[in-house]
């Protein structure tokens, strides 16, 4: 029989604590802070999201419940309303979007051969924003519209295991081709976008770094075709063309020529793609963006199974902890489902993990299939209801 460390502590071992400690004595997070460190406060905060807790009450009385398991959970502290309060709205939050980082570069290594594209020899990303709807009078900072507030999380999603490679936290009136001048490029690589993206001046500067993107037209969309390459028509290709920009701030933007590509899906739309790159098939840029669904499904996953849409705090620095935490907790589940072979999805695994935290089972074996089997079995002392 096990008889050692609860779920929740095996699950926070898996986490690069030495890392952690040094973010925490770089952005000073534990500067004159005598109980209730970063270290807690991250565990709480967790805790919080793995057994989604509603408010700070709610934290507080579960916690508290179950007070004798606390100091082998790492929580050395006692747990109150005030203490997370203050935590939330005082602690640095790029402390955690930093170590989020570090847990990104350890899931980009574990998921580097799940591939949704073997036939590409390149990274494929796809970038997009999400709105979180706030209250105006609770979060007067977060200006969005005249009778709204927000915050938008940018996301450059890596399709590979997607793992979300980039996340900017801005307020909800930025809008989303803006987060272009915060990503730094890579050469090769391929950023799958849709039509609010439409920036020649930002996508020629990633035509000039040597990266590819795909993203779709406008209606208003101004061209001269150059060429026309043969096409497939069995396969939905409509046209493969190469064009030059004829508007006139568009085509100083980007002078170079552009693929234009349309296309027809089986549900009878027609979609018309812009992309850099001749040299893949016109069929792989439309599966390129067809791909650019996984990140609607991460906002849809993070949104329903993670606490990022009720905050525990009214500040900018609580709501970007909160919403750091939670990555951090996303990319844990996936790290473990990885290291540990788990062939439960991240849905399953964290449906799993929040009602046996405080079970003291192994790790592994609490996500391990078991087959129950039903025995009938004849006593001789039993009685019919019916002969």
């Amino acid at each position: 029989m096990y008889s050692g460390a609860t779920v929740f502590s095996q699950l926070m071992q898996q986490l690069p604590w030495r890392r952690f400690q040094t973010l925490v004595d770089r952005y000073k997070g534990d500067y004159k802070v005598k109980t209730f460190r970063c270290t807690e406060h991250f565990r709480v905060m967790a805790f919080a999201q793995l057994t989604y807790r509603e408010s700070l009450r709610d934290i507080e009385v579960c916690l508290r419940a179950m007070e004798p398991k606390l100091y082998h959970m790492g929580i050395h502290s006692s747990v109150s309303r005030n203490n997370l309060s203050n935590a939330n709205e005082n602690r640095d939050w790029r402390i955690y979007a930093e170590f989020a980082q570090v847990l990104i570069q350890q899931a980009r290594e574990l998921y580097a051969g799940d591939s949704n594209f073997p036939d590409l020899d390149a990274t494929v990303y796809a970038l997009d924003s999400s709105t979180i709807d706030l209250c105006m009078t609770l979060f007067p900072w977060a200006h969005f519209r005249k009778t709204k507030s927000a915050v938008k999380m940018h996301t450059l999603l890596n399709l590979c295991g997607n793992i979300p490679e980039f996340i900017l936290i801005t307020e909800g009136s930025v809008h989303d081709v803006n987060v272009l001048d915060h990503i730094i490029p890579l050469p090769g690589a391929y950023y799958v976008m849709d039509r609010a993206y439409l920036d020649f001046e930002r996508l020629y500067t990633l035509h000039t770094l040597k990266a590819y993107f795909v993203t779709r037209t406008k209606k208003n969309f101004q061209f001269q075709r150059r060429y026309s390459h043969p096409v497939d028509r069995s396969t939905g290709i409509i046209c493969d063309q190469t064009v030059v920009l004829t508007g006139f701030y568009p085509k100083q933007r980007f002078p170079e020529v552009l693929r234009r590509i349309k296309y027809r899906d089986p549900d009878g739309r027609v979609l018309v793609f812009l992309t850099n790159d001749f040299s893949i098939p016109a069929l792989m840029v439309a599966d390129l963006y067809k791909g650019r669904w996984q990140i609607e499904l991460f906002f849809k996953w993070i949104k329903q199974h993670l606490r990022i849409k009720a905050f525990f705090g009214t500040s900018a620095n609580a709501v970007k902890t909160q919403i750091w935490i939670a990555v951090c907790v996303y990319l844990l589940v996936a790290i473990t489902k990885k290291q540990l072979k788990i062939d439960q999805s991240l849905y399953t695994i964290l449906q799993i993990l929040s009602v046996s935290v405080f079970e003291k089972t192994a790790l592994l074996q609490v996500f391990q299939r078991t087959k129950a089997s039903t025995e009938s079995s004849n006593f001789c002392n039993q009685l019919l209801l019916w002969d």
